[in-house]
């Protein structure tokens, strides 16, 4: 029973692990499309201030 209890336990650590990985890779795509957004704001007030 003792061993069952320790695999329950490695097995909620790997599942924090996970769940932290796809918070992080999901605030990196996140970063990328706002500052996608930003240069592509930005491009177009240059643009418009030209002409």
């Amino acid at each position: 029973m003792a061993a069952f209890a320790l695999f329950l336990a490695d097995a909620a650590e790997e599942g924090k692990d996970v769940v932290l990985s796809m918070l992080v890779v999901g605030l990196v795509i996140v970063a990328v499309v706002v500052i996608g957004d930003l240069y592509a704001w930005r491009a177009s007030k240059r643009h418009n201030a030209q002409g």
